[in-house]
């Protein structure tokens, strides 16, 4: 039974990525034609977007993709979808304010999430971009996204955005229990694959221009970091292997899901996949901290696809290790990470 919020000025929107409502055809290329017509996901002029995504994507990725959702999908639903609900209901049950969940592509979305609140008499919104790293194409896009709703929509409703976590301690410490408990025994390496993104982002998203992709990652107070996806992807990999106390010898860091001919950031997965067995790498773990929900990039690029990538090329044993999901150390970092800005509205 939910709780009831008649009287509550406060509430809290957590939004993912989104997915298509249903394995069809169809409705996955509505999605996808949202999803990558999003000028900060494809960052081409209009014209040459629709040209790219409208003119030969959708013509032809629709029914494959549509076909890897089927292999993730469940009696429920979209994993990614399902899991996100899951969360959200363990949080409802530890706050006192009411939580909804909105996508920023397809159902439920942004508008949805913050009308569902606003019915409840909610005017201030705690809104969680479920990201731990920042980029243009993830929280930045969530950002501009909630605040063109809210402007045209909900003009009286104030909303207090959550950073992206990626070295928060509290996260660190959930990520790397979380992997240390599903990590094998016997395993040559652990690796890290991160969602990629193209080079031009990073260089985007720069407020210095300075970025070069090598030392500025690692340079001390660099105010690109705030930005920096690929620093920052790098920064959780440090911080939770030290929290693991392993060699660094034994931990890969990599980039996955790229599209189309563009230079993305490296090093790739598939192609890391294809080559480590011919190192001595024969036992793989791999988790993927760019996502706290398993979803279709997870759960069949990685742990299908990406096992078969890394099995031809001679290696032996593949594990994957699943995203936080909605293990319940993990709903704590939400739940402080909400009312830590919460409590901010209580300063303005």
């Amino acid at each position: 039974m939910e709780k009831e919020f008649s009287n509550s000025k406060k509430g809290i929107l957590l939004v993912n990525l989104g997915s298509p409502k249903s394995t069809d055809v169809k409705d996955v290329k509505e999605y996808l034609d949202e999803f990558l017509m999003d000028e900060k996901v494809i960052d081409y002029r209009w014209i040459f977007r629709a040209l790219l995504v409208q003119g030969i994507i959708l013509k032809t990725r629709p029914p494959k993709s549509a076909e890897a959702y089927k292999t993730v999908w469940t009696d429920e639903g979209s994993p990614l979808i399902v899991i996100t609900e899951k969360i959200r209901k363990k949080l409802q049950k530890q706050v006192d304010v009411p939580v909804e969940i909105g996508m920023r592509y397809a159902e439920p979305s942004i508008e949805t999430g913050i009308r569902a609140l606003a019915e409840k008499g909610v005017t201030e919104i705690v809104l969680f971009p479920l990201y731990p790293q920042y980029a243009m194409s993830t929280t930045e896009t969530v950002i501009e996204k909630a605040e063109e709703v809210r402007k045209q929509k909900f003009p009286g409703i104030k909303i207090n955005y959550i950073q992206p976590f990626y070295n928060r301690e509290m996260y660190i410490n959930c990520l790397a229990e979380s992997i240390r408990e599903k990590l094998p025994k016997n395993f040559d390496a652990l690796q890290f694959s991160y969602h990629g993104v193209p080079e031009r982002h990073i260089f985007k998203t720069d407020p210095t221009k300075t970025c070069n992709l090598n030392d500025c990652c690692t340079r001390e107070n660099n105010p690109s970091h705030q930005f920096c996806y690929r620093h920052q992807c790098f920064k959780t990999t440090e911080t939770v292997i030290e929290k693991l106390n392993l060699p660094k010898e034994k931990v890969i860091v990599s980039f996955q899901s790229r599209l189309g001919k563009d230079k993305w950031i490296e090093p790739y997965t598939d192609e890391t996949f294809e080559t480590i067995p011919k190192k001595g790498i024969k036992n793989l773990a791999v988790v993927c901290p760019a996502f706290v929900s398993d979803c279709l990039e997870t759960l069949e690029e990685i742990s299908v696809e990406g096992k078969h990538q890394f099995t031809e090329a001679g290696g032996e044993n593949f594990h994957y290790i699943p995203c936080l999901n909605d293990e319940d150390r993990w709903i704590e970092v939400v739940k402080t990470l909400c009312e830590e800005k919460l409590n901010e509205f209580y300063l303005v």
